[in-house]
C-alpha cells in the first residue's frame, strides 16, 4: 500500500517499483489522501484550458485513473481536501477544512479502515519533512504513521478486523547523488541540465538514509505512461524526461526506500520491500492483498 497526499505523488515516487510488484503477481494499492483540488496547473500546454480551470478536482480524478491503469494498481480515495502551498513571508493561514488542518487521528482512522480491508503487508509513505514541507505531505507522513502503528489496535481504532503490517518505508528518489548522476550526463552530452538551480538550491540538505535499492527499470516505461497521464501537472517537455528513459535506465535502474519500521527481520541493504516477509507468509511471493 503507497500512501500518498495528492494525485500525482503515486507516479513521480516509487511509481515503477509499484509497476515491478504488480508484474510479479503483488496486490499494490495506492491511496491517495486528497483530491488535489488546489493543484496549480504546471503543464504550460494546458494553461488557460476552460475544463480545467472550471473543474479541477474532476480532471484530476480522471487523470488519476488513467495513471492508476498504466501502472496495474488498485487505487482508493481517501476523501479529505487539498490544502494547497502556502506562500509568502510570513505564510498565510492554511483554508478551513483542509487535510492539514485535520485531527491526525481522525484522518488516521479513514486509512485504518482501508489498511484493514486491503491487509497490506508492506506500507510506503513519506519521511517526517514530507520528502518537502507541503502541508499535505507532512499531515500524509503523520497519518501514515499513525495507521501502521495503530491499524492492529481496536481500542485505539474501534471498528473492523485488526490488521498488523510488517514493513513501513519512506519514499526516497530525489537523492542528491542520483540528481548528480543525471547533472553530469546531460552536462557531459553538451545539454543544458535543469537541476543546476536544485542542487545547488539543496546543497546544505542532509540526505536520507537509503535501505533498499529495487531495480526496476524494465517499468520506466510504465511510470513514464503514469506521470502523462497527469497532464495538468507534468510538462511532457520537463526535468522528469529530460534525461533519455534508456539512459536512465543505465545510470540509475533503481528506486530507494528507507526502511522506518519493521516487525519482521531484515538486514540492509536489501534489494525487495518484501524482505523478511517472505519469510513470514510463505512462498516466493506475498500473498494476494499484499503491496508495496
Amino acid at each position: 500500500m503507497a500512501v500518498h497526499a495528492h494525485p500525482d505523488d503515486e507516479s513521480s515516487k516509487g511509481a515503477a517499483t509499484s509497476a515491478k510488484y504488480v508484474a510479479e503477481g503483488v496486490e499494490v494499492m495506492v491511496v491517495s489522501c486528497t483530491g488535489g483540488e488546489r493543484g496549480d496547473i504546471l503543464n504550460p500546454n494546458l494553461a488557460g484550458d476552460p475544463h480545467v480551470l472550471r473543474d479541477m478536482a474532476e480532471v484530476r480524478r480522471h487523470e488519476m485513473a488513467a495513471a492508476a491503469q498504466a501502472l496495474g494498481v488498485h487505487h482508493r480515495w481517501l476523501g479529505f481536501v487539498d490544502s494547497g502551498l502556502p506562500e509568502g513571508d510570513p505564510l498565510p493561514p492554511l483554508p478551513p477544512g483542509c487535510f492539514g488542518l485535520e485531527d491526525v487521528e481522525t484522518a488516521a482512522a479513514a486509512l485504518v479502515r482501508v489498511v484493514r480491508e486491503f491487509r497490506p503487508h508492506v506500507m510506503t509513505t513519506y519521511d517526517e519533512n514530507g520528502g518537502y514541507p507541503h502541508p499535505d505531505h507532512v499531515m500524509c507522513h503523520k497519518v501514515s504513521v499513525a495507521a501502521f502503528e495503530g491499524a492492529a489496535d481496536l481500542e485505539r481504532f474501534p471498528g473492523g478486523e485488526p490488521w498488523q503490517p510488517l514493513k513501513l518505508y519512506y519514499n526516497g528518489g530525489f537523492s542528491r547523488e542520483r540528481i548528480e548522476v543525471f547533472h553530469r550526463a546531460i552536462v557531459e552530452s553538451g545539454g543544458e541540465s535543469p537541476f543546476a538551480e536544485w542542487l545547488e538550491q539543496r546543497s546544505d540538505r542532509p540526505e536520507r538514509r537509503v535501505d533498499a535499492r529495487i531495480r526496476c527499470a524494465e517499468h520506466f516505461e510504465a511510470r513514464d505512461r503514469a506521470l502523462l497521464a497527469h497532464a495538468t501537472q507534468i510538462d511532457p517537455g520537463g526535468f522528469f524526461f529530460r534525461v533519455p528513459r534508456q539512459q536512465q535506465a543505465e545510470l540509475w535502474p533503481t528506486e530507494e526506500f528507507e526502511l522506518a519500521r519493521s516487525a519482521v527481520g531484515t538486514a540492509t541493504p536489501e534489494d525487495d520491500l518484501f524482505a523478511g516477509v517472505r519469510d513470514v507468509v510463505g512462498g516466493s511471493a506475498p500473498a494476494p492483498g499484499s503491496a508495496a
